[in-house]
């Protein structure tokens, strides 16, 4: 049975937005500083030091025994890659996935950068997740389906020749860091639990996109880098969102284009 689904008050709903802007202005600062060379435990350090910079804490680290600060997946790692010692190459594609705990509220929030010039396939992957977000929250509105989300991006994602990754979701956030409801980014099945949004539920839409089979593999040694099952490129965007009475807030919103990315996106360039 699933859980009960918080509904925010407006105190409620300032605090998250505060934690949101603050994972938001990281994010920008990491797209500004990413280059070739650079390792994934050097954006670590780079999203460690801004968070406590901030008076906040990093959500990532030690939870359920996480060891960093950030998620850095990279390529064909479709989340919750590890930072490390591995160097970025141009044409790379890296995920920077960034979590926020800031006066007991986390914000959570990511972008896929391109690492010097993309090939046509990184360039489609990562254009296809970054819209695919902008397709989730256009239909965000109170008295729609959570399910009405998914169903959006898997049509779209699939006539574009992409994949939707089914293993990982959105999720309900506020004080806890991941909360109902469960927000699946593929057509919920009839069985599926397909709650209605209502204005005040919070959480996140991050859909994942692969270039060839939506199927992945979690890593039998650290038990928590996710690869494609086929090994081609994966990408992700992600935002925190609060449903409204005609629409929804992006809390996550940024006030400036991402650097080392496309910003064909007006929701996630202007907010």
């Amino acid at each position: 049975m699933a859980g009960v689904i918080e509904i925010k008050s407006a105190r409620e709903i300032d605090d998250l937005r505060a934690s949101c802007q603050m994972a938001a202005e990281t994010l920008l600062m990491v797209g500004e500083q990413l280059r070739p060379g650079m390792t994934t435990d050097e954006i670590n350090t780079l999203v460690h030091e801004d968070t406590i910079r901030r008076g906040a804490i990093p959500s990532p680290l030690n939870y359920h025994g996480f060891p960093k600060s950030v998620c850095t997946s990279v390529n064909d790692i479709v989340c919750h890659g590890i930072p490390s010692a591995q160097k970025l190459r141009p044409g790379d594609i890296i995920n920077v996935d960034v979590t926020t705990l800031f006066n007991g509220y986390h914000g959570d929030t990511s972008a896929t950068f391109y690492v010097g010039e993309p090939s046509a396939e990184a360039r489609l992957v990562t254009e296809v997740a970054r819209k695919s977000l902008e397709v989730g929250i256009a239909v965000v509105k109170d008295g729609a389906r959570i399910g009405d989300i998914g169903a959006a991006i898997q049509e779209y994602a699939e006539k574009q020749g992409c994949s939707v990754v089914r293993d990982f979701v959105g999720h309900g956030i506020g004080r806890k860091f991941h909360t109902e409801p469960q927000v699946p980014h593929y057509k919920p099945g009839r069985d599926a639990a397909n709650p209605r949004m209502r204005s005040g539920m919070a959480f996140t839409i991050e859909p994942m996109i692969n270039l060839g089979t939506w199927e992945v593999d979690v890593d039998p040694k650290d038990k928590w880098t996710v690869r494609t099952r086929d090994r081609r490129l994966s990408a992700q965007f992600e935002h925190t969102i609060v449903v409204t009475r005609t629409g929804c807030e992006v809390l996550t919103r940024r006030a400036r284009p991402l650097a080392n990315s496309e910003n064909i996106d007006l929701l996630l360039a202007n907010g």
